[in-house]
């Protein structure tokens, strides 16, 4: 029995894959738990529309990202904060505050896009990658700088 798959299902396949699996296992689990439908034409068709509008969808996201890393180009932030001896900070500057401060200077981004690869707690210069797109990473510099006495 050929199936298209609604969801990820594990050691099968991912969303919208055309897999053949035994009648019992998808008539009596994909098709009743609903992480399948039937393999027929008509249902071929619907998934191929709904892949290229998917796809259209996708390339419009990355052209909107890609217009976005264009303003990436001369950011810096920079961050005062209260710092110990060996210049630890009292604290760390994490991706909400660095969110926050893009959008000050009038670019949004969500927190979750923001990639440390570590905590920011030392002061100094450090990378930070935004991943605006899965194909359009986006790296600058935030400095962190001793906050006067």
């Amino acid at each position: 029995m050929e199936v298209i798959l609604k969801e990820d299902v594990p050691k099968l396949g991912s969303r919208g894959d055309v897999v053949k699996v035994a009648e019992g296992y998808g008539r009596n689990y994909l098709l009743p738990h609903k992480l399948a439908i039937e393999a027929n034409a008509a249902n071929k068709a619907v998934i191929d529309q709904m892949r290229a509008a998917a796809n259209r969808r996708s390339e419009r996201e990355k052209g909107d990202a890609e217009t976005l890393a264009a303003k990436f180009a001369d950011v810096s932030l920079t961050f005062r904060r209260k710092a110990g001896e060996k210049d630890h900070l009292f604290g760390s500057v994490t991706s909400s505050e660095i969110a926050e401060e893009l959008a000050k200077k009038g670019l949004e981004v969500d927190r979750r896009k923001i990639q440390l690869t570590d905590t920011i707690k030392t002061l100094g210069e450090h990378n930070v990658t935004v991943k605006l797109h899965r194909d359009v990473p986006v790296s600058f510099k935030v400095v962190v700088e001793k906050e006067a006495e």
